[in-house]
């Protein structure tokens, strides 16, 4: 055990636990509606705005998951760079839209939207559920991150003893986000953001300095790890993948549930805007995160006697944490295993929350209960958002870590799909609804079957076209086969006067 970092690490725990539950009386609302307990009653400024999705899209799984690709996969894992300075153009003209068209409709979730948009309860309900699926394993893999701090504190890995301190991380996070709804991530995510970028400063400068800068950190790595194979033979191999997978996962980023709550809870458009100009602050730390996994090539911490176990236990997700405990002392591995154990719990409260209002609005309130009161529908998303903390929290105890790994990756490829519906219905009424619930249907399969084909341990597909073979992320390869389907279909109902055109939303609000 490494006794004062586990000291550090429980103060600063306990300090965002009281954070936390004292988020509640922050901004007072009446947290029986649920526009204030799961959006925060949409009066988030430019600060609370920046950190809340900072903090809800650079996730734990991101510190530790980062390094790992790279310390194992190479250049591959810098894919993260590209895909992350993509997604705040596409944003920038995306989310701002959709905040005027729900604030003038008093919308929670993007399948409100589409459900008002297609008058399509079945097309909302997809959309409602597919993110909700999407969700829960992304939910699980940030309690990697958290596994991997706790284990490297000294915890056992196995019995009641090692779950222990995961299971009474999560019955915190439970109890505040019940009590105190999005105000509570947003007021942590801005200690969970001062830590972060405490930690990898402090990394980027002592860890190079000591193993005798950047010069020799670079030449301790094999060619093979510091670039991309070449294109031959008609392969486009790694190159291809590279670069659809930085592609489809900006898409895929901005669709998600959690970053839809997020988004949604902003004061304002000018608000968002303001914050996708700075936002890319991240990126660049999120570059220097991905140098870590170099640093743990050459620091070569898998032979490293006191950490072999580790590396053992985790593979290469222990690479981040390895530095620390290498050439850090106690206290500071305390701060940055906080550092990433808090950054779990500001996401994992946001996609609660996200998920729970999708099946209160989405499902619960659109058929089950169409008469329940505002009161009754937050009781119902408080008590479902607990629900999804403890099925996360079964996936990692009861299944292999690796498994949960898998379904996220699907999870990305399956968000991808509700693109269609989404961002085209923000600028058009042109697709049918009936044509993009078939779409979807056929992409999702698609999807499925491509993953299947690797057993659901890769995200890519090797497509042959005219003697090229192009590998790809499936995601984007169904979302290309999604569209083809949506307009195919679109345009043979209006040929044979089929088509429906039904929208229940104000056609002032795109206006504004």
């Amino acid at each position: 055990m490494h006794i004062t970092a586990t000291i550090v690490f429980v103060a600063l725990f306990v300090l965002i636990a009281v954070l936390g539950f004292l988020s509640a009386r922050w901004q007072r609302g009446d947290l029986g509606h649920l526009h204030e307990w799961g959006l925060g009653g949409r009066r988030f400024g430019n600060w609370i705005t920046w950190f809340l999705i900072g903090g809800d899209l650079y996730t734990a799984y991101t510190f530790v998951a980062v390094p790992a690709l790279v310390f194992g996969a190479g250049a591959l894992g810098f894919f993260a760079l590209p895909y992350t300075v993509l997604v705040y153009p596409l944003v920038f003209s995306v989310l701002p839209r959709l905040w005027v068209i729900a604030k003038h409709h008093n919308f929670i979730t993007a399948a409100d939207f589409v459900a008002a948009r297609y008058d399509s309860p079945a097309l909302a309900l997809v959309i409602a559920l597919t993110g909700i699926v999407a969700t829960m394993p992304y939910i699980a893999l940030q309690l990697v991150g958290v596994e991997v701090v706790i284990g490297g504190l000294g915890f056992p890995s196995h019995g009641i003893v090692g779950e222990l301190p995961l299971i009474i991380a999560f019955v915190v996070l439970a109890a505040f986000t019940y009590t105190s709804g999005l105000r509570a991530p947003a007021s942590i995510a801005v200690v969970k953001d001062l830590l972060v970028y405490i930690t990898v400063l402090a990394l980027i400068i002592v860890v190079p300095w000591k193993l005798g800068g950047f010069g020799k950190i670079f030449a301790a790595v094999p060619a093979e790890h510091l670039y991309l194979p070449p294109i031959h033979s008609g392969n486009f191999g790694t190159q291809s993948f590279y670069l659809t997978l930085a592609l489809g996962s900006a898409l895929a980023l901005m669709l998600y549930p959690h970053a839809t709550t997020a988004v949604l809870s902003a004061k304002g458009p000018k608000t968002l805007r303001r914050n996708w100009i700075f936002l890319p602050a991240y990126s660049f730390v999120l570059g220097l995160i991905a140098l870590l996994g170099y640093m743990a090539y050459a620091a070569n911490l898998p032979d490293n006697p006191a950490l072999a176990p580790y590396f053992h236990r985790y593979g290469p997700q222990f690479a981040m944490p390895g530095l620390l405990l290498r050439y850090f002392p106690d206290y500071f591995v305390g701060i940055g295993f906080a550092a990433v154990a808090i950054g779990a719990l500001v996401p994992a409260a946001i996609m609660s929350i996200a998920a729970a209002n999708l099946f209160t609005r989405n499902i619960y309130r659109a058929y089950l209960r169409p008469d329940c009161d505002a009161r009754r529908e937050t009781q119902m998303a408080k008590l479902v958002s607990l629900m999804v903390k403890f099925g996360a929290l079964l996936f990692i105890l009861l299944l292999p870590t690796h498994f949960a790994i898998q379904l996220q990756l699907l999870g990305g490829i399956l968000i991808l799909q509700t693109l269609p519906a989404i961002v085209s219905g923000i600028y058009t009424r042109w697709f049918d609804p009936r044509a993009l619930l078939i779409a979807w249907a056929i992409a999702l399969g698609w999807a499925i079957w491509a993953a299947s084909l690797t057993g659901f341990q890769k995200s890519g597909y090797a497509l042959h076209f005219f003697g090229w073979t192009i590998p790809g992320y499936i995601g984007l390869y169904a979302l290309l086969l999604n569209f083809l389907f949506a307009i195919l279909i679109t345009l043979l109902l209006r040929a044979i006067g089929r088509h429906s055109s039904a929208d229940l939303t104000d056609a002032a609000a795109y206006q504004e």
